[in-house]
């Protein structure tokens, strides 16, 4: 079976649910791994235990010989598709640049080429012998990023 073959097998069902795909991945062993996010809210068991009902039903596993793995993108998982980046609009994001810079800022907005965030930063201000606080509101080209994810706070 093939990436292609499992996506459409299962998006009517991760749509139902209030979900979406992220990553489907299928390995030369035939390890198959569904990845799915919640419009709204979290994926909880029950969520995965529908998407693998449908897999069961599509596919023969004596047949196929296929192990498969359903899970949420969890909050340690880089975004991979729009509409992650579209979900977590509002809140901080941990952005990791090419070249080892690393951001928390709050995600403004997000298209298929980049990203708007918003932060601060402590800057020598022109008159002042203090550092101050400045606001910055910059877009940057996915291009330039090698992950985005969720920041959280143990604080």
């Amino acid at each position: 079976m093939t990436k292609q073959q499992i996506e459409q097998a299962v998006q009517a069902a991760v749509a139902e649910r209030g979900c979406f795909l992220v990553e489907v991945s299928v390995s030369a062993e035939n390890d198959i791994e569904i990845v799915i996010e919640k419009e709204e809210g979290i994926v909880d068991w029950d969520d995965c235990a529908a998407i693998d009902k449908v897999m069961h039903e599509c596919f023969n596993q004596d047949e196929e010989d296929y192990a498969l793995t359903v899970s949420s993108a969890g909050l340690d998982r880089p975004f991979k598709v729009l509409r992650q980046y579209l979900k977590a609009v509002g809140t901080q994001v941990d952005v990791k640049f090419k070249g080892g810079k690393r951001l928390i800022a709050t995600l403004v907005a997000a298209d298929e080429e980049s990203v708007t965030l918003r932060y601060s930063a402590l800057e020598a201000v022109e008159g002042r012998k203090k550092k101050e606080k400045v606001e910055h509101t910059d877009t940057c080209p996915l291009s330039e990023i090698n992950s985005v994810t969720p920041f959280i706070d143990f604080k």
